[in-house]
């Protein structure tokens, strides 16, 4: 199976009849695309919800929206799901009444506890991939829907969060061929008990990568709605332009940092038998899109600035910091006990940052300064808000003397003060915090200072 190009089409690219149209073609195009996997349909112009929400609302009886101060009902959910298939059977000009019947029979089911959340949830890539199937049977390609319960698809029993076990590889070998294009639903797997469990939102790149690993992909296609990875969010900076290449290394320090690329699971095993993944859009498929590699020669300093914003940092002044042995895994275990994830720890002698999401200290803030000041005694405690992380990132930083003087010299012209530096010991990426209010700006400021070239 060796030589052969797994694509993955995510939510926007399968949204109506005009996009799988466009899948259709792209697969058509090159006879190396075997085996294709897919999302759920994406939102479109006919509802501003996504088909797995409206899953997940049948599935909690209309709590997922209400939850989220929306009043669409589980039946409301049910009818635009099974009318979003119904669309897409009659635009494809396909026979789909069976699939029809099969989509009703199953959003009815009666499953309860916490199997029924995960069967709802993944019916809309199970529903897909037999359309997406069918449909291109009928335009005269040789394809098949192939489903985690036919091809062995096995995952834990982790309901919400499932993750796929090693003999799923085994399985994928024996189960695929090359002798058809394999349309593979994304995003669930089977446990060994027989009950269907979802991976996390967006597994469908997990999907792929699974996939890509176990058939020996020559390529691992990532199909969505953008020409590749920019260099910074083109919302803010238009000028940005996509990045050609980046190492797993670059894109793991990216995504980490807040690019919103694809699931970083789905890299992992991709990079364990060092097959490129290539980021491509489906509305634009000539463009080459990014190409993510194993080693790359860079000709740039940085190839890309991340921000996350949304951040706040606990700050520890306590005599001796630095000489206490313990202490920071002390300090870390009780956000650990509150489930709260935990970035960065820049640290002094005397003092201590914690950066982490602020949105994960509701609730919690108080609490948490309490356990901090009975267990550790701070000489001062304190918690600052709203600040954003901005982080370039680039295999050419490493060695590259006066990285960071730039980078400081840039927000300094704008008079944006840094609240908060850190930098890995590989010198491949670091951190800037700074107010939320300046973040912009001062991602301007070093994408001029360390990027426009």
């Amino acid at each position: 199976m060796s030589g052969m190009i797994v694509c993955k089409f995510g939510g926007s690219s399968v949204a109506n009849a005009g996009q799988i149209e466009k899948v259709r073609r792209i697969v058509a195009a090159d006879e190396k695309r075997r085996y294709v996997v897919v999302s759920a349909p994406g939102k479109d112009a006919r509802d501003s919800q996504k088909v797995t929400d409206h899953l997940f609302n049948i599935a909690t009886d209309g709590d997922h929206f209400r939850s989220r101060g929306k009043e669409i009902s589980a039946r409301e959910s049910f009818d635009r799901v099974v009318g979003k298939f119904r669309t897409l059977v009659t635009d494809l000009a396909i026979d789909g009444d069976d699939i029809i019947e099969d989509l009703q029979s199953d959003l009815s089911s009666t499953i309860s506890d916490k199997k029924r959340i995960d069967f709802f949830a993944s019916r809309g890539e199970h529903f897909n991939a037999k359309v997406i199937a069918r449909y291109f049977k009928a335009k005269g390609m040789n394809a098949k829907a192939m489903l985690p319960e036919d091809i062995g698809f096995l995952v834990s029993d982790r309901f919400g969060n499932a993750k796929v076990l090693p003999a799923t590889h085994t399985n994928l070998q024996l189960s695929l061929s090359d002798d058809e294009i394999s349309i593979i639903p994304g995003y669930y797997g089977m446990t060994l008990k027989g009950d269907i469990a979802v991976l996390s939102r967006g597994g469908s790149d997990l999907t792929g990568g699974e996939v890509a690993y176990a058939v020996d992909a020559l390529r691992y296609e990532n199909w969505t709605d953008t020409d590749g990875v920019y260099q910074v969010d083109p919302r803010i900076i238009p000028e940005a332009s996509v990045i050609p290449e980046l190492t797993y290394k670059e894109i793991r320090l990216l995504s980490s940092q807040g690019f919103n690329v694809f699931h970083f699971d789905a890299m992992l095993s991709c990079k364990n038998k060092s097959i490129p993944i290539n980021i491509r859009n489906t509305d634009n498929p000539s463009a080459p899109g990014t190409m993510i590699v194993s080693s790359r020669k860079a000709s740039e300093t940085a190839v890309g600035i991340a921000r996350m914003d949304d951040i706040a940092y606990v700050y520890i002044q306590k005599d001796m910091i630095g000489e206490t042995i313990g202490f920071t895994k002390d300090l870390l275990d009780i956000f650990r006990d509150f489930s709260i994830n935990t970035h960065h720890y820049p640290s002094g002698m005397d003092d201590i940052a914690v950066i982490v999401d602020q949105r994960d200290l509701n609730g919690k803030a108080d609490a948490l300064t309490n356990t901090i000041r009975k267990n550790l005694s701070p000489n001062f405690l304190d918690i600052n808000y709203d600040l954003s992380l901005i982080s370039p990132v680039g295999i050419g930083m490493k060695d590259t003397p006066g990285v960071l003087a730039r980078a400081a010299t840039a927000l300094f012209n704008e008079n944006i003060n840094i609240e908060i530096v850190d930098q890995g010991p590989s010198q491949l990426s670091f951190n800037f915090g700074v107010y939320q209010r300046h973040a912009d700006i001062g991602l301007k400021a070093l994408f001029r200072a360390l990027l426009k070239q």
